[in-house]
């Protein structure tokens, strides 16, 4: 349920008797001490009174709360509320199991009140910082953006990585790759040392010049030199000078946290922080793990003997480690909660047991293959490296033997299958010793360009705000969906991207506020409440001190507003681009000074700032200035077709727009066209779809090629049983891909979110519908589980799992919904009725006056 009491979300929340207050609208009486204004939110109002109804007839009152901060502060705020005369206790369980629940009511204790003050001046903090440095960027730069205590750090993170990419200076060199057999068995080897000195690799090159960096004695070969250099060695005898051979030994990771789980389900289920979390919620209420909001890779001895039982069990008494591991958890403030997310139980279930599936069995079968490893003998490997010489050229060939893999048989980092992953890691080389003349069957030229850097994915986020100390985990998935939905960054193949507003918002955070923005600060600050909560910094001076205090955040708001040039802040400064980026009410847009007069144009959403060059800019101004590039006149109707450019990138049109032809046909480029490579033929095609390919034998439904907004696809129409879409693979042209290519796409199952109810399995089947036979199932969706009945969706209740539903409420739910559907379109139907006759009416009087 969350919170039952929070600070006021809107000025509607804010009780009558403090609204006239020069603080109302903060939430917190700074003048009284920071005391915040607690009201019961509309959608919680009704688990208050019924819980009060509830605590009518009892004799006792237990809450059992979440075990973290969050979750006590909520039974100090239900305690607050609810008054209650009889004895009350806090159970605290970090599981939802018979064992578990019967433990924890034997274990009872008091509220820790430093938990609910360190929780307290957390919320304070954060609305304190967002609610007064938001309208300073609403005056400043645009309405509805936000600033926040962990949000805005975040920002610039990604914002610093950007700046990294525009400033990169990419730098190329070149090697050779040789081809090798010994005995039959091939191998390669790589280009190292000319002449005794080292060849040039990424590593040399300084980023912000491109150049190798100084003081690197390094040979930097370029494409002649290495060509040449491949002629004169070609034919030359090859020699193995030097072996070795080193052991290594590798230890399983510990177990899950909720961060170290974000990390790895973004980098292996693809899936963001907000969804791994929504998932574990469930998986956790409905008894399959131990509570996922925590820092503790602690596990009990319970878990420990249950992780090493499945062990034995599954792979065998040598794969054990010789002794239980347990593992310490580094961070001062991880008293979050007692365990590590691991399966719930005495017993852990193996995925296959559990029932579950899709994104539920996904992320169950990664903690549970997590927790079973950290239980696994170490594996133990041997790294292989192997020199050898043609003329004066050195060349190394490295290679890994597996020798045991202990944990690597369960579970492997970034891998979804283990016995795979164990084989990729692998790189076999031949029996050598020093002397052999392995023989060169190919040698080849290889050049290289360097890469800027990385930018974060969610996973890359949560992992750098977790090493700075910055926020806390259980907060990190909100705080990325935020950046999201506020339009700081956008994810584009897993990458999260910072805009443009992200660059304007945090140049005026650093310019004027840079504690802010500070990592260290912020790490810091979450310090102090990990502080307070252990009863070592007393809150209100702190509170005192950050607001305020000399350097107080009101202090320097009041200070700092006048100096704010509100037409400089929406400026984007760019390195090297002497047009001007500004950010206006619709999006940024480029501004420039022709001399005459000011030139804009709005900037396309898919163009990053690291992108934006002066011949970017020139593209997107000449559409402005001397009107689109025609790229030729269509062959039937000798209409022009321009290449344009827009919001969502670059587009072909036909014809021009007029008032006889307000809509002329519009085609975006398939993924790998650019507007430069583009051809008339090419766009004749895409403003000629969708393509009619034929029919379906089976069904002689029409099967048409097609673009859409995830890309090109083929789609079969079914009739009455709707549409089957497959999108296009790598390789196939959505202008030329024929029938029986459709054919063969539409008979592979579908993958992905995509995927229809009908060829994805359900998490429950209920049962048959009572008046057509027809089946009721559940399936998991993107918004979570959801019932199905022919074409009819309706979610499950809140508080309600997948298992709780039953065949006779799934009918009450669809009959709701098809009731509700008919009082619309009963509803729309009246008022046309009603409007359709008034207008009647009105013409039939206005004939008869004209009589």
């Amino acid at each position: 349920m969350g919170h039952v009491r929070d600070l006021p979300q809107s000025s509607s929340e804010i009780p009558a008797a403090v609204k006239g207050e020069k603080w109302a609208q903060l939430g917190v009486n700074i003048d009284s001490d920071f005391e915040p204004v607690y009201v019961v939110p509309k959608d919680k109002k009704k688990v208050v009174t019924q819980l009060k109804d509830a605590l009518k007839d009892v004799d006792q009152l237990i809450l059992a709360t979440d075990e973290d901060r969050e979750g006590e502060s909520i039974s100090w705020h239900l305690y607050q509320l609810l008054k209650p005369k009889v004895p009350t206790k806090r159970m605290v369980f970090h599981e939802i199991t018979k064992d578990a629940i019967q433990k924890a009511l034997k274990n009872c204790r008091n509220i820790d009140e430093q938990l609910v003050r360190a929780q307290e001046t957390r919320r304070i903090l954060d609305r304190l910082v967002g609610y007064t440095l938001s309208p300073l960027l609403w005056k400043k730069i645009a309405w509805g953006l936000s600033a926040g205590r962990v949000q805005s750090v975040a920002v610039r993170l990604l914002v610093n990585k950007e700046r990294q990419r525009r400033a990169f200076h990419a730098g190329s060199y070149w090697d050779l790759k040789a081809s090798l057999l010994q005995e039959k068995t091939p191998f390669t080897s790589q280009l190292v040392t000319v002449g005794g000195t080292k060849v040039a690799t990424g590593s040399d090159f300084d980023p912000a010049t491109g150049q190798i960096a100084p003081g690197r004695n390094v040979v930097l070969l370029n494409e002649e030199q290495a060509e040449a250099l491949k002629e004169r060695l070609t034919g030359k005898i090859w020699q193995v000078t030097d072996i070795e051979e080193r052991p290594v030994t590798r230890k399983p990771a510990p177990p899950f946290t909720t961060s170290t789980l974000q990390q790895e389900s973004n980098r292996k289920l693809r899936l963001s922080a907000r969804d791994t979390m929504r998932i574990a919620q469930n998986l956790y209420e409905q008894g399959y793990i131990t509570y996922m909001r925590t820092d503790s890779v602690h596990l009990s001895e319970q878990a420990i003997a249950a992780a090493r039982s499945c062990v034995e069990q599954l792979y065998g008494k040598q794969y054990l480690s010789p002794q239980p591991r347990q593992y310490t958890t580094k961070s001062k403030g991880a008293q979050e909660a007692h365990e590590a997310i691991r399966p719930a139980g005495s017993s852990f279930r193996t995925p296959q047991e559990t029932g579950l599936s899709g994104r539920e069995l996904a992320v169950y079968d990664l903690i549970w293959k997590r927790t079973v490893a950290c239980q696994m003998a170490d594996s133990r490997q041997t790294q292989i490296t192997v020199q050898l010489q043609v003329e004066d050229a050195g060349f190394r060939s490295s290679g890994k033997r597996i020798d045991f893999p202990g944990y690597l048989r369960a579970y492997v980092e970034g891998s979804d299958d283990p016995e795979a992953a164990l084989e990729d890691q692998e790189v076999i080389l031949p029996a050598l010793k020093v002397g052999d003349h392995p023989d060169c069957t190919e040698l080849a030229a290889v050049g290289h360009e360097t890469q800027p850097p990385a930018r974060y994915t969610e996973a890359t986020l949560v992992k750098t705000l977790e090493s700075e100390g910055i926020g806390r985990p259980s907060t990190y998935a909100s705080i990325i969906g935020t950046i999201l939905d506020k339009g700081y960054a956008q994810l584009v193949s897993n990458a999260l991207i910072p805009t443009f507003t992200a660059f304007a918002v945090t140049d005026l955070l650093e310019k004027h506020f840079p504690d802010i923005v500070d990592p260290s600060f912020t790490s810091k600050m979450e310090q102090t409440l990990d502080d307070i909560a252990e009863g070592e910094v007393n809150w209100l001076p702190y509170l005192r001190e950050f607001y305020l205090g000399e350097k107080g955040l009101e202090t320097l708001v009041k200070e700092q507003e006048s100096q704010i040039d509100a037409n400089k802040a929406r400026t984007v400064e760019l390195e090297n681009l002497d047009a001007k980026v500004r950010i206006g009410k619709y999006g940024p847009y480029i501004e420039v000074d022709n001399g005459e007069s000011v030139v804009t144009a709005s900037i396309p959403k898919d163009l990053t700032p690291a992108d934006l060059d002066p011949k970017q800019v020139e593209v997107i101004l000449k559409q402005k200035t001397t009107g689109p590039d025609e790229l030729g006149r269509h062959p039937e109707t000798g209409e022009p077709i321009y290449m344009k450019i827009g919001t969502y990138g670059p587009y072909v049109q036909l014809g021009d727009k007029t008032e006889e032809n307000p809509k002329p046909k519009q085609a975006s480029l398939p993924k790998g066209v650019t507007a430069e490579n583009i051809t008339l033929d090419m766009a004749v095609g895409l403003l000629a779809l969708p393509r009619t390919l034929g029919v379906h034998p089976e069904t002689g439904g029409k099967i048409q090629a097609s673009l859409g907004r995830f890309g090109p696809y083929v789609v079969h129409d079914q009739g009455k049983d709707g549409k089957d879409y497959r999108s296009l693979k790598a390789g196939d042209d959505v202008l030329t891909v024929t029938l029986a290519r459709a054919l063969q796409l539409l008979a592979e199952p579908k993958k992905g979110r995509a995927s229809s109810s009908k060829s994805k399995a359900a998490l429950r089947e209920l049962g048959l519908h009572p008046e057509d036979d027809s089946p009721i199932n559940i399936y998991d969706g993107p918004y979570g589980p959801y019932i199905k009945y022919n074409k009819t969706n309706v979610g499950i209740p809140e508080g309600k799992t997948v298992e709780d539903v039953t065949l006779e409420m799934a009918l009450e739910l669809l009959a709701a919904k098809s009731s509700t559907k008919r009082k619309t379109t009963k509803s729309t139907t009246t008022k046309t009725t009603k409007s359709t006759t008034k207008s009647t009416a009105k013409s039939s009087t206005t004939s008869t006056k004209k009589k």
